[in-house]
């Protein structure tokens, strides 16, 4: 090929300046100035949202780069993932929450493990996190996960039946439920979600007027990479944001 180096790179030099500049530390201050931005636009006080960064499949070095650029609460979706890389933050700050599927048998690994579990799916999984936290002699705090469109395939509450479910919890001696959990089904715009996310809202509004014992409707959890803007509009506390902080991931 013909010409200096210079003259042959010259058709990527614009490409090749844009992803130098795309690192995790810049998406995580995008995302961040987004939602301080949604928070202004909704009326409520700076900080009043957190972000949730999804790590599934996320190496150790990736999130270390995101935790310098300011996130400050990890979200993992599989146990084996997390024992394997909380140890490596052990001297930080940093919070851990669990945002996955959780299966009975594996409760008794994450006792302890994480600050919020934002996946509690049924009563008989809520008392088995009673029953091993009191066995382990601590309080853990859990978010109801409901299922917010009443897809026949997903896991959670149906919003019908959240009420009676908490109302069911509200005697357990050792979980803490400090609020609510969803995923909307898929839309063609985050606008479209905005309908599931308000009435995950009202939902959490109901059972606070109930003032049940150990409940607090303190936490949202709702909103991901396509929508969260959408979602702390409608009142969310807690975003899960993973792919707009670390890229796509084909697992």
């Amino acid at each position: 090929m013909g010409g200096s180096l210079s003259e042959q790179l010259w058709f990527v030099k614009i490409p090749m300046e844009s992803l130098i500049q795309d690192t995790i530390a810049s998406r995580v201050q995008s995302v961040l100035a987004k939602i301080r931005s949604a928070e202004t636009r909704s009326g409520r006080p700076t900080g009043s949202v957190r972000l949730v960064a999804a790590t599934k499949t996320v190496g150790v070095e990736q999130i270390a780069e995101g935790v310098r650029a300011g996130l400050s609460i990890v979200g993992e979706n599989r146990v084996q993932e997390a024992l394997a890389k909380i140890p490596a933050f052990s001297q930080t700050s940093v919070q851990w929450h669990f945002i996955g599927h959780l299966q009975r048998r594996k409760v008794r690994s994450v006792i302890g493990l994480f600050d919020l579990i934002h996946s509690v799916d049924s009563l008989e999984l809520a008392q088995e996190i009673d029953r091993r936290a009191g066995e382990a002699g601590r309080q853990e705090c859990v978010l109801l996960e409901v299922n917010i469109g009443d897809e026949p395939t997903k896991e959670g509450f149906r919003p019908e039946g959240v009420i009676k479910a908490v109302s069911d919890m509200a005697g357990f001696s050792y979980i803490r439920i400090k609020g609510l959990m969803a995923i909307p089904p898929p839309t063609v715009t985050p606008d479209l979600a905005r309908p599931y996310f308000r009435k995950l809202n009202d939902l959490a509004k109901r059972i606070g007027t109930l003032h049940l014992p150990s409940v607090s409707m303190d936490e949202l959890s709702m909103g991901m990479s396509n929508d969260y803007e959408v979602a702390i509009e409608e009142g969310a506390t807690l975003v899960r944001v993973g792919t707009a902080l670390f890229g796509a991931r084909h697992v």
